[in-house]
């Protein structure tokens, strides 16, 4: 099982995220189940091999803080422990195939079978105790706070659930009947910082004033590190320049980062906007260059990559496809990548290119060239394909490329 633990994690992973909607969250938090599936695996394999009296098992570091996470979000506890009971029988299911393959004496395999099965039980019951308990904990701290009640009125509207328009407006102190630009707001590491929730409030309203707000934007706290506002534009539909924004967050003497929806009106555009900012967020968080500080959704490409993102396993079927030795996890590759990327965006003119990315013009063209060369074939062929693998490659990076050397 110890030798096994990366491959069954994945597996567990995959079956989780797809069988309980409430799991599947955003990047960090897919992230955060798999370490927290690792650790179960693990902590079990030492139960079983070393023979851990289970009562004195303590519950992964790793466990808890998903734990904590789900009740932040608000997710069901049920939720919860229907996925270490599935967790469970994955793991069963997992072993007596291993028993029945490595023991040829069927009584002692229905022997080994009895004492896992016994002591998988034993385990989840004590785990599942510790992370339920720690799951209320949470959720009483949290929803005691007086911000919680704000955030959960936007938590319906945000599910389309609340549809007295008044009530709502009268409840966050915000007018929900005008333009609004969503942002999404998170700590750099996730993993280890918690929101300091007045200074993001007060960096929400600077970033609003920069793209013309008109009036004190929206802000309610996500979780303990994703801060989620609304920015209200009035008639307007069309923000100032987000250069503005980012250099507010520039002048912020902490690593946060920031992403952005596009302008949209009433009840539907609050929702709208919002799923915008969170699909530039989730893009961001998965790019190569996860420490932009501002990612718009407006921004080229954006759109097409949180698209891409939805389906990983078929967008590195289409890199691989439509790149050929160019979908490789590689400084030089990338440089190629990023060059004939904006090559097509500037309608192939080597001049456009050189000006947009400063490099001389016949630099462009040895590199447009060489990867043309690489590709194995020309841009003109399969030219939708191309453009969006290249997108997918631009802003999704390593996820979607093949590892250097493979």
């Amino acid at each position: 099982m110890s030798s096994q633990l990366p491959e069954l994690t994945r597996k567990l992973h995959a079956e989780l995220a797809h069988s309980i909607r409430e799991l599947q969250g955003d990047p960090f938090l897919r992230e955060l189940l798999a370490a927290s599936i690792h650790s179960n695996l693990q902590t079990l394999a030492h139960v079983v091999r070393y023979d851990v009296v289970i009562d004195e098992v303590v519950t992964p570091a790793t466990a808890q803080r998903h734990v904590r996470r789900l009740a932040q979000r608000g997710v069901p506890s049920t939720a919860l422990v229907r996925a270490y009971r599935l967790g469970q029988r994955f793991v069963l299911d997992w072993a007596f195939n291993e028993i029945a393959h490595r023991e040829p004496d069927p009584r002692v395999a229905f022997v080994a079978a009895q004492l896992f099965m016994g002591i998988t039980f034993q385990f989840v019951d004590v785990i599942a105790e510790n992370v339920v308990h720690e799951y209320d904990s949470e959720r009483e701290r949290w929803v005691g706070d007086p911000h919680t009640v704000r955030a959960a009125t936007v938590r319906d509207l945000v599910a389309g659930e609340n549809r007295d328009v008044a009530a709502a407006e009268g409840a966050l102190g915000y007018r929900l009947r005008q333009n609004h630009l969503g942002v999404m707001v998170w700590a750099g590491d996730p993993a280890s910082s918690t929101l300091d929730l007045r200074r993001v409030e007060r960096l929400v309203t600077r970033i609003g004033e920069s793209l013309g707000s008109t009036g004190q934007p929206l802000f309610v706290r996500n979780d303990r590190s994703t801060g989620w506002g609304w920015i209200p534009l009035g008639p307007r539909t069309d923000p100032a320049d987000p250069g503005k924004a980012l250099e507010v967050l520039d002048q912020t003497d902490t690593r946060l980062q920031a992403a952005l929806g596009t302008p949209a009106a009433g009840v539907a555009g609050f929702r709208m906007t919002h799923r915008e900012a969170d699909r530039a967020r989730q893009v961001a968080m998965l790019s190569r260059d996860g420490g932009l500080r501002l990612t718009s959704f407006a921004d080229p490409g954006v759109r097409a990559a949180s698209m891409l993102m939805a389906d990983l396993d078929a967008t590195r079927r289409l890199v691989q496809t439509s790149l050929g030795m160019l979908a490789v996890d590689t400084p030089k590759a990338a440089r190629l990548r990023d060059t004939l990327l904006t090559f097509l965006e500037e309608n192939g003119s080597y001049t456009a290119t050189a000006r947009r990315l400063h490099l001389h013009k016949s630099t462009v063209r040895y590199r447009v060239e060489r990867a043309v060369a690489e590709r194995g074939r020309s841009i003109h062929e399969e030219r939708l394909d191309l453009e969006l693998a290249l997108v997918a490659c631009h802003w999704l990076g390593p996820p979607v490329l093949r590892p250097a050397g493979a």
